[in-house]
């Protein structure tokens, strides 16, 4: 066998490799609507108040970490005091940052509500130190509730939050509760209806799979409710990850602590309305996780937890690693067109790795039509379903360069800000953000590179539509398209006012 043979051998046992991962993936996901769908036994859980009354509401502080949010700072507090929970029973913490004259509408909304009989106050800081995690920890101290429940700036969460989810810590030894998140504007743009489509995905079938299953899961930084005394027991909120929810959900639950998950509570809010505020979301997202699999992998793996816990935490937390994986099969995919004549390999046998795709097919029906979608005609829902899913495969494949750089960047260690994703109170597709002062019309080579993967693949396409090798032609075609929509969104961004 010469050199090149071995070399040929080589990618293509890269290629299968990276198959084998992403079809792995797919499968845990199936795996994980199997526990959705049945779960082991019923949940206790249910959201209605037992057990409470007027004489033993616990009293709660509500957290509202804010940096740069003077779009949306006033529709969240407006939102917050319509809790229907008794006023003299909580209280509400503006935690601002902010650096612009977000700070000024806080202040005045905790006037007008002050005079009103709410215990609230707004909570500024010197220096912005450990960003969203420093924060909170720095809030604890001041803060009187028995329960902390946290909420994002364009969090809109319903009058009954409270209510539903202190049902739930009747058990002493739940320490969190999760609610799924709705979107406000999920039609304001394809952009945000493809967010929408994968986030329902993580609150419903993995988030509630999870719990049924008895695996760890996540609280999601917002829109959820923790007792106080479980995140003293943990160690408190830190700031040496990107994730400060993901580390903390794992430190707690490693104490012993339990997280349960309210598919049935929901709380809408508002999906990044412009592409770079999605990356910049991703970013933090993909090399926060791989951040806190590099911390916590070691910890969970020397305890005592339950080997089928150990794995699917492992999995759990290895889930960004997903798109080193993608972009790896994506770009051997060009070159595999040649080397699989050349070494005369049956291309019949992988078509076993379909399987994946009609698992994960499943998983995002069920997800969305099943679940998280208004309710409409099924026929109009399925339709709807089969023409978003390849776009949202595209997109999400063309993701996965620069969700890679962010897990790389994560698992070497590399320290970056906490960037967060402005909002724009957008709803309506009428709304122009581009007028919005946190607007970024910026771009970066990363948003060059992703041109030239697009023409990379478009070149693939028609070297397989000439030679008619057409094991990759759809492949091909979605990378292209999926690429060449991130790099038009990049243009419109920067030149498009």
């Amino acid at each position: 066998m010469g050199i090149t043979e071995i070399v040929g051998y080589g990618f293509v046992a890269l290629y299968i490799l990276s198959l084998v991962y992403v079809s792995l993936f797919c499968l845990v996901q199936l795996h994980l609507l199997i526990k959705y769908l049945n779960p082991v036994k019923k949940s206790s859980t249910n959201p209605e108040l037992s057990g409470l009354n007027a004489d033993n509401f616990p009293f709660i502080t509500i957290q509202l970490p804010i940096y740069n949010e003077k779009y949306v700072v006033e529709r969240l507090i407006d939102n917050i005091v319509k809790m229907d929970y008794p006023k003299d029973k909580f209280e509400i913490h503006i935690l601002d940052d902010s650096t612009d004259d977000t700070t000024e509408l806080s202040q005045k909304k905790v006037k007008e509500y002050a005079d009103q009989g709410f215990q609230i106050r707004c909570i500024t800081r010197e220096a912005r130190t450990g960003y969203k995690a420093g924060a909170l920890r720095d809030a604890m101290s001041i803060a009187r509730g028995e329960f902390i429940a946290i909420f994002d700036a364009d969090f809109l969460p319903c009058p009954d939050f409270l209510i539903k989810t202190m049902a739930s810590f009747t058990d002493p030894k739940v320490g969190v509760v999760q609610t799924r998140w709705e979107h406000i504007n999920q039609n304001y743009s394809l952009l945000t209806e493809l967010q929408a489509f994968q986030l329902n995905v993580h609150f419903t079938v993995e988030q509630k799979g999870r719990f049924n299953a008895g695996y760890m899961l996540q609280f999601n930084g917002t829109a959820g409710v923790w007792r106080r005394s479980c995140i003293d027991d943990a160690g408190g909120w830190e700031a040496d990850t990107l994730t400060e929810d993901l580390d903390l959900s794992y430190r707690a639950q490693m104490k012993g602590w339990k997280i349960i998950f309210l598919e049935e509570v929901t709380a809408p809010a508002e999906l990044p309305a412009e592409i770079n505020g999605l990356k910049s979301q991703q970013y933090r997202w993909m090399k926060g996780g791989a951040e806190t699999a590099r911390k916590m992998l070691p910890k969970i793996w020397s305890s005592d937890l339950d080997l089928r816990i150990k794995i699917h935490a492992t999995i759990h937390l290895l889930s960004s690693s997903i798109f080193i994986f993608v972009f790896i099969m994506s770009m051997m995919s060009f070159p595999m067109m040649y080397l699989l004549y050349s070494l005369d390999i049956d291309t019949s046998r992988l078509t076993i790795f379909m399987a994946s795709l009609l698992a994960i097919i499943a998983v995002y029906f069920v997800a969305n039509v099943g679940v998280a979608w208004p309710r409409e005609n099924k026929l109009k829902m399925t339709i709807k379903f089969v023409l978003l899913f390849p776009v949202f495969l595209a997109l999400s494949m063309g993701l996965a360069f620069y969700n890679s750089l962010a897990v790389i960047s994560g698992w070497l260690g590399y320290q970056s800000a906490f960037i967060r994703t402005p909002k724009y109170g957008v709803k309506l597709k009428t709304d122009n953000l581009t007028r919005a002062n946190y607007f970024s019309d910026s771009s970066d080579w990363g948003s060059v590179f992703e041109g030239l993967l697009c023409v990379y693949f478009f070149v693939a396409l028609i070297v397989g539509l000439n030679y008619q090798v057409k094991d990759f032609l759809v492949l091909h075609f979605l990378l292209a398209t999926g690429y060449l929509t991130l790099f038009m969104y990049a243009v419109q961004s920067k030149y498009v006012r």
